[in-house]
Protein backbone atom coordinates (compact mmCIF):
# COMPACT_ATOMS: atom_id res chain seq x y z
CA UNK A 1 0.00 0.00 0.00
CA UNK A 2 1.48 3.34 -0.86
CA UNK A 3 1.51 6.16 1.23
CA UNK A 4 1.14 9.87 -0.60
CA UNK A 5 2.83 12.55 1.08
CA UNK A 6 2.00 16.01 0.15
CA UNK A 7 4.73 17.63 -1.12
CA UNK A 8 5.85 21.16 0.79
CA UNK A 9 5.68 24.71 -0.29
CA UNK A 10 7.70 25.45 -3.88
CA UNK A 11 10.79 27.21 -2.10
CA UNK A 12 12.23 28.46 -5.37
CA UNK A 13 9.04 29.50 -7.06
CA UNK A 14 7.92 31.66 -4.04
CA UNK A 15 11.62 33.12 -3.55
CA UNK A 16 11.20 34.35 -7.45
CA UNK A 17 7.77 35.52 -6.44
CA UNK A 18 9.23 37.49 -3.57
CA UNK A 19 11.90 39.22 -5.96
CA UNK A 20 9.81 40.62 -8.43
CA UNK A 21 7.54 42.30 -5.90
CA UNK A 22 11.17 43.59 -4.45
CA UNK A 23 11.93 45.18 -7.60
CA UNK A 24 9.60 48.24 -6.52
CA UNK A 25 10.83 49.22 -3.85
CA UNK A 26 14.51 48.97 -5.62
CA UNK A 27 13.05 51.16 -8.41
CA UNK A 28 11.97 53.53 -5.73
CA UNK A 29 15.15 53.85 -3.89
CA UNK A 30 17.09 54.74 -7.38
CA UNK A 31 14.61 57.06 -8.19
CA UNK A 32 14.36 58.89 -4.81
CA UNK A 33 18.13 59.29 -5.16
CA UNK A 34 18.80 59.98 -8.18
CA UNK A 35 15.84 62.83 -8.15
CA UNK A 36 16.64 64.39 -4.74
CA UNK A 37 20.32 64.18 -5.34
CA UNK A 38 20.43 65.50 -8.55
CA UNK A 39 18.21 68.76 -7.48
CA UNK A 40 19.57 69.24 -3.93
CA UNK A 41 23.05 67.96 -3.45
CA UNK A 42 24.98 70.99 -4.81
CA UNK A 43 23.09 74.15 -4.67
CA UNK A 44 24.63 76.83 -6.73
CA UNK A 45 23.60 80.21 -8.55
CA UNK A 46 23.44 80.29 -12.20
CA UNK A 47 21.34 83.28 -13.92
CA UNK A 48 20.47 84.80 -10.45
CA UNK A 49 18.69 88.22 -11.66
CA UNK A 50 20.08 90.86 -8.82
CA UNK A 51 19.87 94.87 -9.39
CA UNK A 52 22.63 97.80 -8.99
CA UNK A 53 20.49 100.42 -7.33
CA UNK A 54 21.78 104.18 -9.20
CA UNK A 55 23.38 105.43 -12.44
CA UNK A 56 26.66 106.95 -13.59
CA UNK A 57 29.79 105.03 -14.31
CA UNK A 58 30.21 104.13 -10.90
CA UNK A 59 27.15 101.80 -10.79
CA UNK A 60 28.26 100.76 -14.08
CA UNK A 61 31.92 99.24 -13.23
CA UNK A 62 30.25 97.78 -9.92
CA UNK A 63 27.54 95.53 -11.99
CA UNK A 64 29.94 95.10 -14.65
CA UNK A 65 32.61 93.28 -12.32
CA UNK A 66 29.77 91.37 -10.37
CA UNK A 67 28.56 90.22 -14.01
CA UNK A 68 32.18 89.32 -14.53
CA UNK A 69 33.19 87.45 -11.36
CA UNK A 70 29.78 85.67 -10.97
CA UNK A 71 30.84 83.58 -14.69
CA UNK A 72 26.89 82.99 -15.40
CA UNK A 73 25.79 82.69 -11.57
CA UNK A 74 24.53 86.57 -11.70
CA UNK A 75 22.08 88.07 -14.39
CA UNK A 76 23.29 91.82 -12.87
CA UNK A 77 21.47 94.66 -13.85
CA UNK A 78 21.01 98.50 -13.04
CA UNK A 79 17.78 100.27 -11.91
CA UNK A 80 17.59 103.84 -11.83
CA UNK A 81 16.37 104.33 -7.96
CA UNK A 82 15.18 102.36 -5.19
CA UNK A 83 11.70 102.54 -6.28
CA UNK A 84 12.31 100.51 -9.50
CA UNK A 85 14.00 97.79 -7.79
CA UNK A 86 11.48 97.15 -5.13
CA UNK A 87 8.63 96.64 -7.81
CA UNK A 88 10.96 94.13 -9.87
CA UNK A 89 11.13 92.19 -6.10
CA UNK A 90 7.54 92.15 -5.61
CA UNK A 91 6.65 91.08 -9.11
CA UNK A 92 9.32 88.17 -8.43
CA UNK A 93 11.53 89.93 -11.50
CA UNK A 94 14.63 89.75 -9.36
CA UNK A 95 15.88 88.26 -6.20
CA UNK A 96 18.20 91.53 -4.71
CA UNK A 97 18.59 94.72 -4.86
CA UNK A 98 21.83 96.42 -3.78
CA UNK A 99 22.13 100.67 -3.15
CA UNK A 100 25.68 101.32 -3.22
CA UNK A 101 27.09 103.94 -0.87
CA UNK A 102 28.76 105.12 2.58
CA UNK A 103 25.79 103.30 4.39
CA UNK A 104 25.09 100.43 1.68
CA UNK A 105 21.53 98.50 1.82
CA UNK A 106 20.42 95.45 -0.04
CA UNK A 107 16.63 94.86 -0.64
CA UNK A 108 15.40 91.16 -0.74
CA UNK A 109 12.07 89.39 -1.02
CA UNK A 110 12.34 86.59 1.02
CA UNK A 111 8.59 85.62 0.43
CA UNK A 112 9.66 84.65 -2.87
CA UNK A 113 12.39 82.02 -1.85
CA UNK A 114 14.34 81.95 1.69
CA UNK A 115 17.19 80.25 0.00
CA UNK A 116 17.04 82.81 -3.07
CA UNK A 117 17.48 85.40 -0.50
CA UNK A 118 20.29 84.17 1.07
CA UNK A 119 22.30 83.60 -1.71
CA UNK A 120 22.15 86.97 -2.52
CA UNK A 121 23.06 88.35 0.58
CA UNK A 122 26.36 86.41 0.47
CA UNK A 123 27.37 87.63 -2.62
CA UNK A 124 26.51 91.72 -1.50
CA UNK A 125 28.02 91.17 1.88
CA UNK A 126 31.54 90.45 0.54
CA UNK A 127 30.60 93.44 -2.01
CA UNK A 128 29.93 95.74 1.56
CA UNK A 129 32.99 94.79 3.33
CA UNK A 130 35.43 95.67 0.68
CA UNK A 131 34.14 98.80 0.75
CA UNK A 132 34.41 98.46 5.06
CA UNK A 133 30.72 99.29 5.34
CA UNK A 134 28.08 97.33 7.17
CA UNK A 135 25.25 95.98 5.20
CA UNK A 136 21.58 96.88 6.22
CA UNK A 137 19.02 94.04 4.98
CA UNK A 138 15.93 95.10 4.03
CA UNK A 139 12.91 92.41 3.15
CA UNK A 140 10.12 94.21 1.17
CA UNK A 141 8.09 90.58 0.84
CA UNK A 142 9.14 88.94 4.48
CA UNK A 143 6.89 85.67 5.31
CA UNK A 144 5.00 85.18 7.73
CA UNK A 145 5.34 84.52 11.52
CA UNK A 146 4.70 81.16 11.73
CA UNK A 147 6.91 80.32 8.41
CA UNK A 148 10.17 81.65 9.00
CA UNK A 149 12.49 80.16 6.36
CA UNK A 150 9.82 80.15 3.84
CA UNK A 151 9.86 76.39 3.71
CA UNK A 152 6.68 75.91 4.89
CA UNK A 153 4.18 75.70 2.12
CA UNK A 154 6.95 73.18 0.64
CA UNK A 155 5.87 71.04 3.49
CA UNK A 156 2.36 71.49 3.14
CA UNK A 157 3.01 70.08 -0.39
CA UNK A 158 4.28 67.40 0.68
CA UNK A 159 1.30 66.90 3.01
CA UNK A 160 -1.15 67.41 0.21
CA UNK A 161 0.82 64.56 -2.02
CA UNK A 162 1.34 61.93 0.51
CA UNK A 163 -2.89 62.55 1.09
CA UNK A 164 -3.52 62.46 -2.55
CA UNK A 165 -1.60 59.78 -3.77
CA UNK A 166 -1.52 56.88 -1.19
CA UNK A 167 -5.29 57.86 -1.87
CA UNK A 168 -5.09 56.56 -5.19
CA UNK A 169 -3.31 53.44 -3.80
CA UNK A 170 -6.32 52.66 -1.84
CA UNK A 171 -9.05 53.86 -4.71
CA UNK A 172 -7.28 52.11 -7.31
CA UNK A 173 -6.37 48.43 -5.28
CA UNK A 174 -9.30 48.18 -2.99
CA UNK A 175 -11.72 49.87 -5.00
CA UNK A 176 -10.58 48.50 -8.30
CA UNK A 177 -13.83 46.40 -8.58
CA UNK A 178 -16.10 49.00 -8.55
CA UNK A 179 -17.10 51.57 -11.93
CA UNK A 180 -15.17 54.52 -13.08
CA UNK A 181 -17.85 56.85 -11.87
CA UNK A 182 -17.61 55.87 -8.56
CA UNK A 183 -14.00 55.80 -8.29
CA UNK A 184 -14.38 59.42 -9.72
CA UNK A 185 -16.83 60.43 -7.02
CA UNK A 186 -14.40 59.00 -4.33
CA UNK A 187 -11.47 60.92 -5.68
CA UNK A 188 -13.27 64.05 -5.30
CA UNK A 189 -14.11 63.43 -2.59
CA UNK A 190 -11.02 62.70 -0.62
CA UNK A 191 -9.40 65.67 -2.68
CA UNK A 192 -12.10 68.15 -0.95
CA UNK A 193 -11.00 66.21 2.74
CA UNK A 194 -7.22 66.34 1.90
CA UNK A 195 -7.08 69.69 0.93
CA UNK A 196 -9.36 70.80 4.03
CA UNK A 197 -6.79 69.21 5.90
CA UNK A 198 -4.37 70.86 4.79
CA UNK A 199 -5.45 74.38 4.78
CA UNK A 200 -6.16 73.68 8.27
CA UNK A 201 -3.01 73.24 8.63
CA UNK A 202 -1.40 76.26 6.86
CA UNK A 203 -3.91 77.82 9.19
CA UNK A 204 -4.88 77.40 12.10
CA UNK A 205 -2.60 74.95 13.43
CA UNK A 206 1.25 76.18 12.13
CA UNK A 207 -0.05 79.42 11.08
CA UNK A 208 2.17 79.12 7.77
CA UNK A 209 0.01 81.73 6.32
CA UNK A 210 -1.58 84.91 7.93
CA UNK A 211 -4.05 86.16 4.90
CA UNK A 212 -5.69 84.45 2.32
CA UNK A 213 -6.45 81.02 3.07
CA UNK A 214 -9.37 80.82 1.16
CA UNK A 215 -7.53 81.24 -1.78
CA UNK A 216 -5.10 78.48 -0.46
CA UNK A 217 -7.76 76.29 0.37
CA UNK A 218 -8.60 76.86 -3.45
CA UNK A 219 -5.23 76.07 -4.78
CA UNK A 220 -5.05 72.58 -2.46
CA UNK A 221 -8.47 71.42 -3.80
CA UNK A 222 -7.21 71.79 -7.61
CA UNK A 223 -4.19 70.47 -6.67
CA UNK A 224 -5.30 67.18 -4.56
CA UNK A 225 -7.90 66.80 -7.06
CA UNK A 226 -5.38 66.62 -10.34
CA UNK A 227 -3.18 64.51 -8.63
CA UNK A 228 -5.91 62.24 -8.00
CA UNK A 229 -7.90 62.53 -11.46
CA UNK A 230 -4.49 61.33 -12.93
CA UNK A 231 -3.67 58.11 -10.43
CA UNK A 232 -7.20 57.09 -10.81
CA UNK A 233 -6.92 57.06 -14.88
CA UNK A 234 -3.30 55.64 -14.83
CA UNK A 235 -4.22 52.72 -12.65
CA UNK A 236 -6.79 51.55 -15.38
CA UNK A 237 -2.97 51.33 -17.58
CA UNK A 238 -0.66 50.60 -15.12
CA UNK A 239 -2.18 48.39 -13.05
CA UNK A 240 0.15 47.25 -10.29
CA UNK A 241 2.52 49.52 -11.02
CA UNK A 242 0.17 52.96 -10.72
CA UNK A 243 1.84 53.80 -7.51
CA UNK A 244 5.43 53.78 -8.79
CA UNK A 245 4.11 56.00 -12.06
CA UNK A 246 2.13 58.33 -9.21
CA UNK A 247 5.21 58.62 -7.53
CA UNK A 248 7.86 59.71 -10.21
CA UNK A 249 5.14 62.29 -11.13
CA UNK A 250 4.33 63.50 -7.97
CA UNK A 251 7.09 62.87 -5.73
CA UNK A 252 10.57 62.57 -7.28
CA UNK A 253 9.92 65.29 -10.17
CA UNK A 254 7.10 67.42 -8.60
CA UNK A 255 8.68 68.08 -4.97
CA UNK A 256 12.27 68.86 -6.55
CA UNK A 257 10.87 70.90 -9.54
CA UNK A 258 8.62 72.69 -7.03
CA UNK A 259 10.67 75.54 -6.38
CA UNK A 260 9.59 75.08 -2.79
CA UNK A 261 13.48 74.36 -1.52
CA UNK A 262 15.54 76.02 -4.40
CA UNK A 263 14.00 77.84 -7.10
CA UNK A 264 15.34 76.93 -10.49
CA UNK A 265 18.07 79.44 -10.57
CA UNK A 266 19.86 77.51 -7.40
CA UNK A 267 19.05 73.98 -9.79
CA UNK A 268 20.31 72.17 -12.43
CA UNK A 269 18.83 72.99 -16.15
CA UNK A 270 15.92 69.62 -15.85
CA UNK A 271 14.24 70.87 -12.41
CA UNK A 272 14.31 74.67 -13.58
CA UNK A 273 12.45 73.41 -16.88
CA UNK A 274 10.00 71.47 -15.15
CA UNK A 275 9.06 74.26 -12.90
CA UNK A 276 7.75 76.20 -15.45
CA UNK A 277 4.92 73.66 -16.18
CA UNK A 278 4.93 71.03 -12.90
CA UNK A 279 1.66 70.91 -10.72
CA UNK A 280 3.83 71.53 -7.31
CA UNK A 281 5.44 74.22 -8.69
CA UNK A 282 2.25 75.50 -9.75
CA UNK A 283 0.77 75.45 -6.16
CA UNK A 284 4.19 76.63 -4.39
CA UNK A 285 4.07 79.72 -6.19
CA UNK A 286 0.81 80.06 -6.61
CA UNK A 287 0.80 80.31 -2.95
CA UNK A 288 3.32 82.50 -2.67
CA UNK A 289 2.16 85.07 -4.94
CA UNK A 290 -1.44 85.12 -3.69
CA UNK A 291 -0.11 85.62 -0.04
CA UNK A 292 3.36 87.80 -0.18
CA UNK A 293 2.89 89.11 -3.94
CA UNK A 294 -0.65 90.90 -4.44
CA UNK A 295 -1.84 87.91 -6.70
CA UNK A 296 1.31 89.15 -9.02
CA UNK A 297 1.63 85.82 -11.89
CA UNK A 298 -1.07 84.19 -10.36
CA UNK A 299 -3.45 83.42 -12.98
CA UNK A 300 -0.58 81.19 -14.90
CA UNK A 301 -0.37 79.01 -11.70
CA UNK A 302 -3.55 78.36 -10.94
CA UNK A 303 -3.68 77.79 -15.12
CA UNK A 304 -0.91 75.27 -14.49
CA UNK A 305 -3.18 73.22 -11.39
CA UNK A 306 -6.20 73.73 -13.70
CA UNK A 307 -4.57 71.98 -16.40
CA UNK A 308 -3.09 69.09 -14.51
CA UNK A 309 -6.86 68.58 -13.00
CA UNK A 310 -7.98 68.19 -16.93
CA UNK A 311 -5.57 66.07 -17.43
CA UNK A 312 -6.89 63.77 -15.01
CA UNK A 313 -10.39 64.28 -15.84
CA UNK A 314 -9.23 63.33 -19.81
CA UNK A 315 -7.73 60.11 -18.15
CA UNK A 316 -10.48 59.03 -15.72
CA UNK A 317 -12.79 59.35 -19.05
CA UNK A 318 -9.95 57.65 -21.52
CA UNK A 319 -9.99 54.84 -18.38
CA UNK A 320 -13.62 54.56 -18.11
CA UNK A 321 -13.88 53.68 -21.93
CA UNK A 322 -11.14 51.16 -21.89
CA UNK A 323 -12.55 49.22 -19.31
CA UNK A 324 -16.43 49.09 -20.83
CA UNK A 325 -14.76 47.87 -23.83
CA UNK A 326 -12.82 44.89 -21.88
CA UNK A 327 -15.97 44.09 -20.34
CA UNK A 328 -17.64 43.77 -23.52
CA UNK A 329 -14.46 41.89 -25.12
CA UNK A 330 -14.49 39.75 -22.01
CA UNK A 331 -18.39 38.58 -21.90
CA UNK A 332 -17.77 37.93 -25.78
CA UNK A 333 -15.06 35.86 -25.66
CA UNK A 334 -15.88 32.35 -27.25
CA UNK A 335 -14.59 30.76 -24.11
CA UNK A 336 -16.61 32.59 -21.83
CA UNK A 337 -19.57 30.61 -21.38
CA UNK A 338 -17.34 27.05 -21.42
CA UNK A 339 -15.75 28.86 -17.88
CA UNK A 340 -18.91 29.78 -16.48
CA UNK A 341 -19.12 26.13 -16.64
CA UNK A 342 -16.39 24.78 -15.88
CA UNK A 343 -13.88 26.59 -14.70
CA UNK A 344 -15.70 29.63 -12.67
CA UNK A 345 -14.07 28.71 -9.18
CA UNK A 346 -10.64 28.38 -10.59
CA UNK A 347 -10.78 32.05 -12.46
CA UNK A 348 -12.31 33.56 -10.00
CA UNK A 349 -9.76 32.62 -7.53
CA UNK A 350 -7.39 33.93 -10.13
CA UNK A 351 -8.74 37.02 -10.43
CA UNK A 352 -8.96 37.38 -6.74
CA UNK A 353 -5.14 36.48 -6.70
CA UNK A 354 -4.34 39.15 -9.27
CA UNK A 355 -6.05 41.74 -7.17
CA UNK A 356 -4.26 40.33 -3.78
CA UNK A 357 -1.21 40.97 -5.51
CA UNK A 358 -1.96 44.32 -7.11
CA UNK A 359 -3.30 45.49 -3.91
CA UNK A 360 0.00 43.97 -2.08
CA UNK A 361 2.22 46.37 -4.49
CA UNK A 362 -0.01 49.59 -3.78
CA UNK A 363 0.78 49.02 -0.27
CA UNK A 364 4.40 48.38 -1.06
CA UNK A 365 4.93 51.25 -2.69
CA UNK A 366 2.80 53.77 -0.03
Amino acid sequence: MEVSVSSGPNTKGALKHVLGHLLTPLLMCIGMGLAYLGAFHAPEPHDLRVDIVGSGPTTQVLAQTLQDKGAGALDVRTVADRESAVTALREQHSFGAYLPGEKPELLVASGSSDTSAMAVEKVFTKVAAAQDAPLKVTDVAPTASGDPTGQGVFFLLVALSIGAYASVAVIGGAGAALPMRIRALLAAGMSLVVSLIGTVFAGPVFHLVDRGLGGVWAMSWLYAAGILMVGIGLHTFLRRWTTLGVMVLFVMLNFTSSGGIYRPELQPGFFGALHAFWNGAGFVEGVRSHVYFGGHALGGNVLVLALWLLAGVALVVLAGLTESRRAKEAVGAPAAGHAEKTGAGTTAGTGSDEETEEEMEEAVAV
